[in-house]
């Protein structure tokens, strides 16, 4: 594992935690799973391009699908 990849894990996983703690509070499902996303996906993802990419869609998933 690279500096890199650890770093971005670590960031996305925070934002994910975040995204988590308000969905559960807030009661709303798919805060919720875009937080478990982005907490689990780093794991298994170790190209830092892609991680980025789909960590990115997961990030603005929640206000994607409340404005749709």
């Amino acid at each position: 594992m690279n500096p890199n990849s650890l770093m971005l894990s670590f960031l996305f996983g925070t934002i994910g935690l975040g995204f988590f703690q308000y969905g559960r509070k807030a009661g709303r499902v798919v805060p919720l799973g875009a937080g478990l996303g982005l907490i689990i996906l780093p794991y298994f993802i170790t190209n830092l391009i892609a991680m980025s990419l789909v960590c990115a869609a997961l990030m603005a998933m929640p206000w994607v699908l409340r404005h749709a």
